[in-house]
């Protein structure tokens, strides 16, 4: 995939283009067997909640299987004038009817608990899974999607274990046990009742599997309109400012017609199971009411036979038409946790490597580095560089040219194709990616801030350092006396990622979070480039004693702010250009020459 070098960390794609980037899994569908029994996997560990699940759903069905006979009963006993035997049997029945209300109202809370406890785990796992996934995987998958998983899909799966799969359960044992009884009563008449069973598997076989398909794809487009929606919100201001509005709503409106027609298939798919089933179970009540007649005009069966059989044949068919429609929810869960499992199965980062930095003076040395973000275009080639402890080493060039390459590979966010990369002579492969990134700090050209108090994002580099370190590191930045003036000073609350600051103070608040982390290797991504002459003159004599003592990498546009750089490395399509100090730069008539003189044209050098 192409990358912007200098620009990767605010890449927006304009809402309007419809790309399926990021959905490959999803259109490529899994083993539905497989991702089930993945799922009950998760069961496992609620042994105890599943045991008293399954023990109140056979409760259950015990109490619904058994109550028709007894009705059977006493209709007979009524028929034979033995009026005196028929309020036993219609207290056992009010008992059975209460354990039967009270087992379905443990049933109801024990799956909704369970579903919830496992829920948490997935959402736990997937969370912790996308936490640590590699940066490119993120690079090159819709935020949206993903986002989409963690919220829409682990939803479904959770109203389908507190809801579909106990009816799903409890439905199969009561068609077993109405069988039972059934065949208990009359096996001739139960037999021609089951008739109609071969008709319910077809329709149920061949709606299923439109549905699967159909619940599949809705699935993909809700994920693609996710991530449409969140490009916009994020590229909002470009989109205004192009007046590009109608192109991202014609783009979006493609996308919503596509899933709602999708929908309205499912949905439709899915509502027609049960007329269909119902229709079906019709049949089975003439086929009962015909035979069953006439076998009792014969002596065969009583009719009070023919009354347990009419509850039966209900009963058989009421948990086969709730199996055939929470069957298309639980392949919305099933398509779900494809999804879900997707991610899952990702290879997380390598952060590999035992060795520490406790002793590192921070010399870097990047040897014969060669590194592409897709085979059909490097971005860096036979790159080698050695920044010497202590040095202020400053990285320009065109944009596109690799700098921020350069960044992303001593960040260990992506690995060099070949090469490596040392620290005090050791790959940084073998250290630990935890300690290098601990030892190195970083200021982007996109500040990042969360929604939280000033305190807590600037000691999100550090959350052990004091007060008192925290407000030097202000004062260093020059920030100080901007937080001191706001209305909760360091408790200031800041919304949607620090929007109630201008770009400026956000990235002085940036800056102070890379002076708080103390680290040995400084890496500043145009750090001053959203700031004004004035804040940009604060800021760099801020650096100067920031950089005191440390190995720092500039990424820079602005050549006035790297002329006391110890090297000057001017890239150029991936290659090294020419390298010196200011001066010497200038003295040679390069590109660097050639860059200052594009950006100074008319001043005295």
């Amino acid at each position: 995939m192409g990358k912007s070098e200098d620009n990767q960390s605010s890449r927006v794609r304009i809402p309007g283009h419809r790309s399926h980037k990021g959905f490959q899994d999803v259109e490529k569908p899994r083993e539905g067997k497989k991702t089930f029994g993945r799922l009950f996997g998760y069961f496992g560990e609620e042994k105890w909640m599943v045991f008293g699940l399954l023990s109140a759903v056979v409760l259950t069905v015990v109490c619904s299987v058994y109550a028709p006979s007894l009705q059977s009963h006493a209709i007979d006993r009524i028929a034979e004038g033995s009026f005196g035997r028929v309020p036993p049997i219609l207290a056992i029945m009010l008992g059975v009817y209460l354990i039967l209300g009270i087992c379905t109202l443990f049933q109801n809370l024990i799956s909704n608990r369970l579903s919830q406890r496992i829920v948490r785990r997935i959402r736990e796992e997937l969370f912790d899974k996308i936490v640590n996934l590699p940066i490119r995987y993120l690079d090159t998958h819709s935020h949206g999607d993903i986002m989409s998983r963690m919220t829409n899909d682990v939803e479904n799966i959770s109203s389908t274990v507190s809801q579909s799969l106990t009816s799903f359960i409890s439905g199969i044992f009561t068609v077993i046990g109405t069988v039972i009884m059934m065949v208990w009563f009359s096996w001739e008449l139960a037999l021609l009742s089951c008739t109609t069973v071969i008709l319910t598997v077809l329709a149920t076989k061949y709606l299923s599997k439109a549905m699967r398909k159909s619940y599949r794809k809705r699935q993909a487009l809700l994920g693609q309109l996710n991530g449409s929606v969140e490009e916009m919100v994020i590229g909002f201001k470009t989109v205004t400012a192009y007046n590009r509005q109608r192109k991202a709503m014609e783009g979006f409106d493609a996308t919503s017609d596509e899933l709602t027609r999708v929908s309205i298939l499912s949905d439709f798919l899915s509502g027609a199971m049960g007329p269909v089933i119902n229709s079906i179970n019709n049949i089975g009540f003439v086929i009962i009411a015909a035979f069953g007649g006439y076998f009792a005009i014969n002596g065969y069966i009583s009719i009070g036979v023919i009354s347990a059989f009419i509850v039966y044949a209900k009963q058989f068919g009421r948990p086969v038409n709730e199996i055939a429609q929470v069957y298309g929810q639980v392949q919305t869960a099933i398509a779900g946790a494809e999804r879900v499992f997707a991610i899952l199965d990702e290879m997380e980062e390598d952060k590999g490597g035992e060795k520490n930095m406790d002793s590192s003076k921070g010399v870097i040395t990047f040897k014969n580095v060669n590194f592409s973000y897709n085979p059909e275009k490097r971005v860096l080639h036979n790159f080698n560089l050695e920044i010497f402890a202590g040095h202020k080493v400053a990285l320009v060039g065109a944009t596109g040219s690799g700098k921020t390459t350069v960044v992303n590979l001593l960040m260990r966010f992506y690995d060099t194709d070949s090469g490596g990369i040392l620290i005090d002579g050791v790959d940084i492969r073998d250290i630990d990616c935890n300690e290098l990134r601990r030892n190195t700090a970083i200021v982007m050209q996109d500040t990042v801030l969360f929604s939280d108090t000033i305190r807590n994002n600037l000691k999100y580099a550090r959350p052990d350092a004091t007060d008192e370190q925290m407000e030097e590191a202000a004062k260093m930045s020059n920030c100080h006396n901007l937080i001191k003036r706001l209305p909760d000073g360091y408790n200031t609350l800041l919304t949607e990622a620090g929007d109630n600051l201008s770009q400026g103070q956000r990235q002085l608040l940036s800056i102070a979070r890379a002076v708080l982390a103390d680290p040995r290797i400084l890496v500043l991504d145009e750090a001053t480039s959203s700031v004004d002459t004035r804040t940009e003159k604060h800021i760099q004599d801020a650096m100067v004693n920031l950089m005191k003592d440390r190995t720092s990498l500039i990424i820079a546009h602005r050549l006035s702010t790297i002329r006391d750089a110890d090297l000057i490395v001017v890239l150029d399509q991936g290659r090294i250009a020419e390298t010196g100090n200011h001066m010497e730069l200038l003295n040679k008539k390069g590109p660097y020459h050639d860059l200052y003189m594009t950006q100074f044209a008319g001043n005295q050098i």
